[in-house]
């Protein structure tokens, strides 16, 4: 048996819609997937004055399902579907984009407020990503407390509970919050590897000392997770079997190819196969050119 991997993995930051500063966890050079997970933004936490909320005009996806977790504020979703929903704090949105879907983000008025959320998105298997598309949303999930720590499983099971959120591969997801001083043992899967994000404070995982900006991973073979506050703190936990399929992602696309891409990108710019959203203040985006980029291997 092969000795268990801790690697610390720098998050980059970029910005997204108008202004909007995030730290990107994945992809990275150093790990590009945990599980089906492929894709984590850490979107906040900031204040925003009147008409700076979030504006992520209409733009595609395919191949993937896009997870957002809520954390403080809220945000409108719409979707080619015909979908308005607003989430709040403590759900989750699920898009399914399966062969196309079309949605926008935006702030739900124009007055200031607070975003604090994970983005992720989830790469489909092969035999799951050209299905239809679909929207789910789910107001509450199950919630477990254990030594002063509140555990929410987003994903998966865990601790006897298991999450409604409809996935195509075996996945975890824990948000793992305190209010103070705690620590807490959260039991694992050996055969999922694992990642954490520290959201908000500082937390000691797996003898490792974290704070927002820092993606751990863990590898497989853990059936355990040490985490000890010594503060108010908040943790993102992510697991899942390793892939086994080699995928691209470029842009808002989860492909096997790069002429699954060209596609995509060109139906999206000529506006064709791809519907509408209805509603959203927010312009359109335009898909970046591809001329000259070779995918092998991720973008």
């Amino acid at each position: 048996m092969s000795a268990i991997v801790i690697e610390k993995i720098a998050t980059r930051q970029g910005v997204i819609g108008e202004g909007l500063v995030i730290r990107r966890a994945l992809p990275s050079k150093e790990r590009r997937m945990v599980g089906a997970w492929c894709f984590l933004d850490h979107a906040g936490p900031m204040q925003y004055g009147p008409g700076e909320g979030l504006q992520v005009g209409p733009h595609p996806h395919i191949g993937l399902q896009t997870f957002t977790w809520m954390i403080e504020g809220q945000i409108m979703h719409r979707d080619s579907l015909g979908y308005e929903q607003v989430i709040r704090p403590k759900q989750v949105n699920l898009m399914t984009a399966g062969s196309g879907i079309v949605h926008a983000e935006d702030a739900v008025d124009n007055q200031p407020g607070t975003l604090h959320a994970a983005q992720l998105w989830i790469a489909l298997p092969d035999a799951e990503r050209h299905r239809e598309p679909a929207f789910d949303h789910y107001p509450e999930l199950p919630v477990v407390t254990q030594d002063d720590v509140c555990v929410t499983v987003l994903a998966g099971e865990c601790l006897g509970k298991r999450s409604p959120v409809k996935l195509y591969s075996p996945l975890l997801g824990l948000d793992i919050s305190t209010t103070g001083a705690a620590k807490t043992t959260i039991p694992l899967k050996p055969e999922f590897e694992h990642g954490a994000l520290v959201l908000r404070g500082s937390a000691t995982i797996a003898g490792e000392a974290l704070t927002p900006g820092t993606l751990l991973y863990l590898g497989t073979q853990l059936d355990q997770l040490n985490i000890e506050c010594n503060e108010e703190c908040q943790v993102l936990l992510l697991g899942g079997e390793p892939f086994k399929e080699e995928i691209l992602v470029w842009w808002n696309f989860v492909a096997r190819t790069q002429a699954e891409i060209e596609q995509a990108t060109m139906q999206w710019n000529e506006g064709r196969y791809f519907d509408e959203v209805k509603g959203s203040p927010s312009p359109r985006l335009i898909a970046p050119s591809l001329d000259g980029l070779n995918l092998k291997g991720g973008a």
